[in-house]
């Protein structure tokens, strides 16, 4: 399967910001790709006051997610891509969407909320509480994630134990000492640790490092992105998923199991 990840700067317009995707859905299809990874908060972001948010958030049968699957009609390639959605008493999820061929075939609410390096994503974000979510696509299983969740192996071991052998990682990966160290580390463990290909987009512009990447299932970075626009391209390859997973059986060899169950939210905090 050939992988297209793109990254832009995304606006508080979220006609803008579709016009952004569209021009990459139509360079993805162009090159052939079975599936383009977006960044999260393709819908908008507003860095000074994301509070702003919940006016701006869209229902997934709204004009964004409407205009994207208008876009994908006719084309086998699953387009991934982070929204904002009305969750009730003021507060949104923040959901990743799959759409292939006109249709919303799966929607991801994002489990781990970015309440760290003095951010408070759960002021305004009400967590997901439902189960992993894996999407066919072009005869792979990818398994959906949203930036601060990659910091969590569990939910990427959970993936896996689910069939999937790509991770999709849309995200607005904020900048700070050391950020850019992390994004890249997590990245890359992530692949490594499940002998799975990470395909992780990041958004980019004055707040965000972008950095967008594909990893293999050894844990080398295929291609990458700096902190412009722009698409990247690698191939997911059959036999060379199964041949790391022969070489490196950390799945086969493992003597634990991931507990699927949820905690609260309360018991986190």
């Amino acid at each position: 399967m050939r992988i297209a990840v793109g990254q832009f700067a995304s606006t508080e317009d979220w006609q803008t910001n579709l016009k952004t995707c569209v021009t990459l859905i139509d360079e993805a299809v162009r090159g052939g790709a079975g599936l383009l990874v977006l960044p999260e908060d393709a819908l908008a972001l507003f860095i000074d006051e994301p509070a702003r948010i919940a006016g701006a958030a869209q229902p997934l049968d709204g004009p964004f997610v409407t205009g994207l699957r208008a876009h994908s009609e006719g084309s086998p390639m699953t387009i991934v891509a982070g929204v904002h959605e009305p969750a009730g008493d003021g507060k949104v999820h923040n959901t990743l969407v799959a759409v292939r061929d006109g249709e919303l075939v799966a929607a991801y609410r994002k489990v781990h909320l970015y309440d760290a390096f003095g951010a408070r994503e759960s002021d305004r974000v009400a967590p997901g509480d439902g189960e992993p979510v894996v999407v066919d696509c072009d005869g792979w299983k990818v398994g959906l994630m949203t930036c601060y969740d990659i910091r969590f192996p569990e939910m990427a071991r959970l993936l896996v134990d689910a069939g999937a052998d790509v991770l999709a990682v849309p995200a607005a990966w904020v900048r700070g000492p050391a950020k850019e160290r992390h994004w890249e580390v997590m990245v890359t463990a992530r692949a490594l640790e499940n002998t799975c290909y990470v395909a992780a987009s990041g958004e980019c512009g004055r707040r965000n490092i972008g950095s967008s990447m594909v990893v293999d299932p050894l844990g080398t970075v295929r291609d990458r992105l700096g902190n412009r626009p722009g698409l990247l391209w690698a191939i997911a390859d059959r036999e060379e998923l199964a041949e790391a997973r022969r070489a490196l059986p950390v799945l086969a060899n493992r003597r634990f199991r991931v507990d699927p169950s949820i905690r609260p939210l309360k018991e986190t905090a």
